[in-house]
C-alpha cells in the first residue's frame, strides 16, 4: 500500500457501514418483537420455524430498503456517493502526459457475429469521435482485442470472416486484434487470464466488454481518467443499463433498470466505499494489479458446487481487495450520460436459464467465506450473491408454514392469528418496506427528470404498471430459483452455453411446457386456502394467481406485438428515447448494413507480438497481508 492515500478522501466511511448495520438491525428486531406477538399461542416449534424463516426475509428486505433509502438522499442532492462532494463540482481535466495504454477485450462464445461486432464497431467508433484532448491520439492509446472462445468451426468462420471485414473498416484509425482459443479451459475468467498472461504485460488497463455490451466514448475515457488520477484504484465498475429492448418483459425490465438502478447503485456505493463489487463487464481493470492479484483456483470437488467458479468476477474483486487494491462501482453520471449498456434476455424462460448458471455460481461463493485475508466487505459480497437467490426458497417455505398455520387455526378451532390489528400491521410494514425503494425511483426521477422518461403522467403509469408485473411475476422466479436450488442440490450441473441475446416471443407450448407445475401447484393452493379460510385468499393472491397464471404470464410478456404497443404509447420509455442519441440505435444500423461480409475477404489478422506476464493462481487458504504488493503508480510504464 502507498504511504498517503492517493484516491479522494471516503469521509465518515466506517460510520456510514455501521449506521447502516444499526438502522437494519433495529428495522429487523422490531419486525420479529411483532412477530413473536403474533405467533405467541402458537405451538413452539411452529412458532420458532416461522420466527426463523421471518426474520431472514424480513432482515433482507430491510437491508435491500436502507441501501436504496440511502441512494435516494445522495441522488437527491446530487452528491458524489463517495466523497459526498456536488457531482457538478467534480473535475474533469486530462491528465498531463498521458501515455497509458488500454485495452478494450471483448470475450466472446459462440455469439452471433453480426450484433457482437456491431455493438463493438459502435463503441468503437464513438471513442474515434471524442474531441481531441492535450494528450496522444486515440490510437496510440487504445487498443481492441475480439477474445473467441468459439468451438464449432462453421460459427468460428462465420465469427472471423466479420472480424475481419471489421478490421478492414478500422484500419489505420484503431487497431482490431482477434484470437480463437482451440481450448476454452476456464470459461470466460480463462478466456481473460489468458490474455493477461500473453499481451496484459503491454496495457496499463483494460476494460471488460460482454458480448452485448456498448460503451461510449466519453465513458470509455473517463474510467481511464479516473484510474489514472487514483493509483491505488484497481477496478472501477460503471453501472450498465440494459438498451433496446421489443417485447413486453424486456421493455419492463429495461424501464425498471433505467429507473431504479442508478439510484440503488448510488446507495450501494454510498457504504461500499472502497470495496464495491465487479459485475464482469463494462468495467475498468488495472492491469498489474489484476494479474498479480487475481489467478483463480479451482474449487475441491465436483459440480456444481465445486470445479471451475463460474461467478468469477465477485472472487476477482475480493482478490484485488484482499491484495489492497481498491475497487469502486462509479455513479457519479446519470445513465443517459454515461453511456454504458447492455442488452438482456428478451422472455422470462431466457431470463430464467441465465439466472440459473448465476445461481450455481453465487452459491459457489458460500465456499469461500472463511477464504483467508478477505475483506469483511467482500466475504459480505458473497453472502449477499447467495442469499439474492436463497431467499427464494426461504420466502416458499415461509408462506408454505404461513399456509399451514391457516390450516392450523382453522382446523383446531383456534383463535385466527393472522387477522388481528398486528399481524395486518406487519403485513403493510412489509409491502410498503418492498415497494417503498420502487416509489423512491419514481419520486427521484419526478423531481428531476420526468420528461426523460415521457413526462410525469406517462412515468407514472410505466411505474404502476412495472409494479403489477413485478408483483405477478415474483412468485413465479421464486418457484423457478427453488427449484433450480434443489436441482444443484441433487448434484444438477449445468452446462456452459451462449446466453441468449435475441429477441423472441415464445409459443403458448413452450410456456406450459416450463410452467405448467407451477399453475397446478398454485391451483392446489388456491382450492386448498380457499376450502380452509377464504378471508386468506385475498392477502395470498399475488402468490396463487401468480404460479396459476405463470403460463400466460410468460407468453404475454414475451409479445413483441404489446411490446410495440406500449412504445407507440410511450409507456415504459427510457431516456435513450427521449434527446439522446442511443448508441444502441446506431448499433442496430451497423448490424444491418454489415451482416454479409464478402465470402472471399481475407482472414483477420495475426495478433500482436506476445509480451509473456505471470499470474500466479491464488490461495484461499493461507495469505499474508506482508506479502501485499506495493501499489505501483498508474503513470508508471507497464512492465
Amino acid at each position: 500500500m502507498p504511504n498517503a492515500p492517493v484516491s479522494p478522501f471516503i469521509p465518515w466511511l466506517r460510520l456510514r457501514r455501521w449506521g447502516l448495520v444499526v438502522l437494519v438491525l433495529a428495522t429487523s428486531i422490531a419486525g420479529c418483537t411483532a412477530m413473536l406477538r403474533v405467533t405467541g399461542g402458537l405451538p413452539w416449534v411452529l412458532q420458532a420455524v416461522l420466527f426463523t424463516l421471518f426474520a431472514l426475509t424480513f432482515t433482507w428486505i430491510s437491508l435491500a430498503f436502507w441501501s436504496a433509502l440511502c441512494g435516494f438522499i445522495v441522488c437527491f442532492l446530487r452528491r458524489d456517493p463517495l466523497t459526498l462532494t456536488r457531482i457538478a463540482d467534480i473535475p474533469e481535466t486530462p491528465v498531463p502526459g498521458d501515455t497509458s495504454r488500454t485495452a478494450l477485450i471483448m470475450p466472446i462464445f459462440q455469439e452471433p457475429p453480426e450484433a457482437t461486432l456491431a455493438g463493438l464497431e459502435a463503441s468503437c467508433r464513438s471513442l474515434l469521435a471524442q474531441p481531441a484532448e492535450s494528450a496522444p491520439p486515440i490510437h496510440t492509446r487504445f487498443e481492441v482485442f475480439v477474445l473467441s472462445d468459439t468451438q464449432d468451426p462453421q460459427a468460428a468462420a462465420s465469427e472471423a470472416a466479420h472480424v475481419a471485414a471489421l478490421q478492414r473498416r478500422l484500419k489505420g484509425q484503431l487497431a482490431l486484434h482477434y484470437r480463437r482459443r482451440s481450448n476454452n479451459h476456464g470459461r470466460k475468467a480463462g478466456n481473460i487470464a489468458e490474455f493477461c498472461r500473453r499481451w496484459g504485460s503491454c496495457y496499463d488497463f483494460f476494460i471488460v466488454l460482454d458480448a452485448d455490451s456498448i460503451m461510449g466514448g466519453a465513458t470509455l475515457l473517463r474510467l481511464v481518467r479516473q484510474m489514472q488520477q487514483q493509483p491505488d484504484v484497481g477496478l472501477i465498475q460503471s453501472v450498465p443499463i440494459p438498451v433496446g429492448q421489443v417485447t413486453l418483459f424486456g421493455r419492463l425490465v429495461q424501464f425498471a433498470a433505467a429507473l431504479y438502478s442508478p439510484m440503488l447503485a448510488t446507495g450501494q456505493s454510498f457504504w461500499q466505499g472502497d470495496t464495491a463489487n465487479y459485475w464482469g463487464h463494462n468495467a475498468i481493470v488495472r492491469t498489474r494489479a489484476f494479474m498479480a492479484s487475481s489467478g483463480l483456483p479451482t474449487l475441491p470437488g465436483k459440480p456444481p458446487l465445486g470445479g471451475e467458479l463460474l461467478s468469477h468476477d465477485f472472487v476477482e474483486a475480493a482478490l484485488l481487495r484482499r491484495q489492497g487494491w481498491k475497487v469502486q462501482l462509479n455513479t457519479t453520471l446519470p445513465s443517459r450520460r454515461a453511456q454504458s449498456f447492455e442488452a438482456m434476455p428478451s422472455n422470462l424462460l431466457d431470463f430464467a436459464k441465465r439466472d440459473r448458471r448465476w445461481l450455481q455460481g453465487n452459491l459457489q461463493h458460500l465456499r469461500l467465506l472463511n477464504g483467508v485475508g478477505l475483506h469483511p466487505l467482500s466475504r459480505w459480497h458473497f453472502f449477499f450473491g447467495a442469499f439474492a437467490y436463497l431467499s427464494s426458497p426461504v420466502w416458499l417455505a415461509l408462506l408454505l408454514c404461513t399456509s399451514a398455520l391457516i390450516g392450523y387455526t382453522t382446523l383446531t378451532q383456534t383463535p385466527t392469528l393472522y387477522a388481528t390489528p398486528l399481524s395486518w400491521g406487519l403485513l403493510a410494514t412489509t409491502l410498503l418496506l418492498l415497494i417503498a425503494p420502487k416509489l423512491m425511483g419514481l419520486a427521484l426521477t419526478l423531481c428531476q427528470a420526468p420528461k426523460d422518461f415521457g413526462g410525469r403522467l406517462r412515468l407514472t403509469a410505466s411505474t404502476l404498471l412495472e409494479i403489477g408485473f413485478a408483483a405477478l411475476l415474483a412468485p413465479l422466479m421464486m418457484a423457478w430459483h427453488s427449484v433450480f436450488i434443489f436441482n444443484i442440490l441433487c448434484g444438477r450441473a449445468i452446462e456452459w452455453h451462449t446466453q441468449p441475446r435475441s429477441e423472441r416471443s415464445l409459443t403458448w407450448l413452450e410456456a406450459w411446457r416450463h410452467t405448467r407445475g407451477f399453475t397446478l401447484a398454485g391451483g392446489a393452493w388456491f382450492i386448498a386456502l380457499g376450502w380452509l379460510s377464504p378471508a386468506a385468499l385475498g392477502w395470498l393472491a399475488p402468490v396463487w394467481l401468480g404460479l396459476m397464471a405463470s403460463p400466460m404470464l410468460v407468453k404475454i410478456t414475451s409479445s413483441i406485438r404489446i411490446g410495440g404497443h406500449l412504445a407507440r404509447w410511450q409507456l415504459l420509455d427510457t431516456p435513450y428515447q427521449h434527446g439522446v442519441p442511443v448508441l444502441s440505435a446506431y448499433a442496430r444500423r451497423l448490424k444491418v448494413a454489415h451482416a454479409y461480409p464478402q465470402p472471399t475477404a481475407d482472414p483477420p489478422l495475426p495478433p500482436p507480438p506476445e509480451q509473456h506476464g505471470e499470474m500466479p493462481i491464488q490461495s484461499f487458504s493461507c495469505f499474508t497481508p506482508a506479502n501485499r504488493r506495493v501499489l505501483a503508480s498508474a503513470f508508471k510504464e507497464p512492465y
